[in-house]
C-alpha cells in the first residue's frame, strides 16, 4: 500500500512537471505584444518613409518565408558533405544549391571559381579573407573611410586602430584626388610600390563611381599582392582573386555575406581550402541556414530578367537623382555617380550632413550623414578613451536608390525625391540659424522642441513626401 502510493504521488509529480514545461506555441502578437507592437511600428515606418539609404533594400516574401522557416532550428558546422552533426542531408542540399546559384547568378565557371554562402555578414566576410591570406602584420591597402572607403578595410586615425582590420594587419589607406573625387591610381601606384601591401582591397561604402579594376591589377601584379573586391555595392570578378559581399543590399536578398574565390592557386596559396577553413573553424561556428535558404532563393530570382531590368533603373534612377540635384545647385563628389548612389558634398551650404539628416527623419526622408573628400575635422569622444573619429558631423550625405527602385520608382519620382530633399536642406539652414548655440546637441534640442518654429513647414514636407510613398507599396508586407 505505501509502495503503491509513492507511485501515484511520483506519477502526479511527473505529470505536474510535464504540464508545465509543456512548450506553448504562440503566435508572436499572443506570445510577446510588446514586440509585435514595434514591429508593427517598424513596418510603418518603412511603408511612409523615403528609404535612400544605399546599403538598405527591400527584400521578397518569399526570402522572408525562407528565413522564418524552420532551418532555423537546425544546426550545421563545417561544409556540406563534412558535418559535424548529424540529421544535414536536406541541409548540405540547401546549402549546394545557393552555391550553385550564386555562381551562376554571377556568370562564374565551377571550374574556375568556388563560393562560400556562410558569411554572417560583409565585414565578418572580409576578416575570414584577411586570416586565411595574410599572417599577423600584413600589410593591406583599402581606400581611406574619410574618402568613400569600409572600416573593415582597415581604417585608423591619429589616435587609435578604428577598425579590428588595423588592429591585427598593418594599414595603408590610399585616397581620392580630391579635386576630381575619383579614386587617384598615380598615388596609388606610387604608394604601393614602397609600402608592399600583400592585399590590396578594391571597394567603397560611398563611392558614387566604377573602379578601374585593369588598373588595379596591374598594381597588384607590380608588387606581388592579392586584389580582393568588396563588391557590397559593384561588380568586378574578371580581375579580381577574391570578391567578397553582402547579400541584402543591391542582392535584395537577406542580411548575410559571400566569399568567392579562384579555384587555381593564387601566389602559392589554395584559396579555396584556406578561405573555407577562415570561415569555420577559424572565425565562425555553425552557419545561419534560414539565412542561407533565403540567399538561395534570391539568387535564384537574380537571374531573371525582371532584376537584370531592376538593377538597370537603380543607375538609371540616381542618374536622374544626380542630374536634379545638381540643377538644384548641389556639389556632387566627383560631379555625378556611375552607380547607385550619390555623395552630396554640404560644405558650400555652411551646414553638414548631421543636420540634414536630423531635418529629413522628421520628414520621412531616410538617408545617412557621410564624410566627404577633404575633410579635416575629428571629433574626440571622451569617454571612449582617446577615441577619435571623423566628426559626428560630416560635410556630406550619401543616397541610394536601390531601395524605392525595388518600390516602383522611376525617373521622374526621384526628381521628386531631389525636390524634398531640397526642400529639407533649406529648412535645415533656416533652423541652424536660428538654433541657439552653434553645437549640434542645440540644434537636436532645438528641432526636436514643441514649439519648433519650422513644425509646420516640416510636417507640409513630411505630408507630401507620405503622399508620394502611399503609391508604392513595400513588397512582402
Amino acid at each position: 500500500m505505501k509502495e503503491r502510493s509513492i507511485l501515484v504521488f511520483l506519477n502526479a509529480i511527473s505529470r505536474s512537471i510535464g504540464d508545465a514545461s509543456t512548450f506553448k506555441d504562440y503566435s508572436l502578437k499572443d506570445a510577446d505584444p510588446e514586440m509585435h507592437a514595434l514591429i508593427e511600428k517598424e513596418k510603418q515606418r518603412q511603408s511612409r518613409c523615403l528609404e535612400l539609404i544605399a546599403s538598405e533594400n527591400f527584400t521578397s516574401r518569399a526570402v522572408m518565408e525562407a528565413v522564418g522557416s524552420c532551418l532555423t532550428n537546425k544546426y550545421s558546422e563545417g561544409l556540406p558533405g563534412k558535418r559535424y552533426y548529424g540529421g544535414n542531408e536536406y541541409i548540405d542540399q540547401i546549402e549546394t544549391l545557393c552555391q550553385r546559384r550564386a555562381l551562376k547568378a554571377f556568370g562564374l565557371d565551377e571550374e574556375k571559381w568556388g563560393v562560400n554562402v556562410q558569411p554572417l555578414s560583409g565585414s565578418p566576410a572580409n576578416f575570414e579573407v584577411y586570416t586565411a591570406l595574410l599572417q599577423p602584420h600584413d600589410r593591406i591597402m583599402g581606400l581611406d573611410l574619410p574618402h568613400g572607403g569600409h572600416l573593415s578595410h582597415g581604417f585608423m586615425t591619429p589616435k587609435r586602430r578604428v577598425s579590428g582590420t588595423s588592429i591585427y594587419f598593418e594599414s595603408m589607406p590610399y585616397r581620392l584626388d580630391e579635386s576630381t573625387g575619383f579614386v587617384d591610381y598615380d598615388m596609388l601606384e606610387k604608394t604601393a610600390v614602397l609600402f608592399r601591401p600583400k592585399l590590396i582591397i578594391a571597394g567603397a561604402s560611398a563611392y558614387p563611381r566604377d573602379f578601374d579594376y585593369p588598373r588595379m591589377r596591374k598594381i597588384a601584379d607590380a608588387v606581388g599582392a592579392f586584389l580582393m573586391m568588396d563588391m557590397a555595392h559593384i561588380n568586378p570578378f574578371e580581375f579580381c582573386d577574391v570578391v567578397t559581399t553582402t547579400t541584402h543590399k543591391s542582392l535584395r536578398g537577406p542580411r548575410g555575406g559571400m566569399i568567392f574565390y579562384r579555384k587555381d592557386p593564387v601566389l602559392g596559396i589554395n584559396l579555396e581550402g584556406a578561405i573555407n577553413n577562415a570561415v569555420f573553424p577559424g572565425l565562425q561556428g555553425g552557419p545561419h541556414n534560414h539565412t542561407i535558404g533565403g540567399l538561395a532563393v534570391c539568387l535564384d530570382h537574380a537571374q531573371s530578367p525582371e532584376f537584370k531590368a531592376y538593377q538597370s533603373q537603380v543607375v538609371s534612377n540616381c542618374k536622374a537623382l544626380a542630374r536634379r540635384l545638381t540643377e538644384l545647385g548641389y556639389k556632387l563628389v566627383s560631379g555625378g555617380s556611375d552607380n547607385h548612389l550619390v555623395l552630396v558634398d554640404l560644405r558650400p551650404l555652411e551646414i553638414d550632413g548631421a543636420r540634414v539628416e536630423k531635418i529629413l527623419d522628421l520628414a520621412s526622408i531616410t538617408l545617412n550623414k557621410n564624410s566627404v573628400p577633404g575633410e579635416r575635422r575629428y571629433l574626440y569622444f571622451p569617454l571612449l578613451t582617446n577615441v577619435s573619429l571623423l566628426a559626428l558631423v560630416p560635410g556630406g550625405i550619401r543616397i541610394g536608390t536601390p531601395a524605392m527602385t525595388t518600390r516602383g520608382f522611376k525617373e521622374e519620382d526621384f526628381v521628386t525625391v531631389a525636390e524634398c530633399i531640397h526642400s529639407g536642406v533649406q529648412l535645415t539652414l533656416e533652423a541652424k540659424s536660428s538654433a541657439p548655440g552653434p553645437k549640434l546637441k542645440d540644434f537636436m534640442d532645438y528641432v526636436e522642441a514643441p514649439d519648433f518654429p519650422l513644425r509646420g513647414s516640416l510636417s507640409a514636407l513630411k505630408s507630401s513626401v507620405e503622399a508620394l510613398t502611399s503609391h508604392f507599396p513595400i513588397p512582402g508586407v
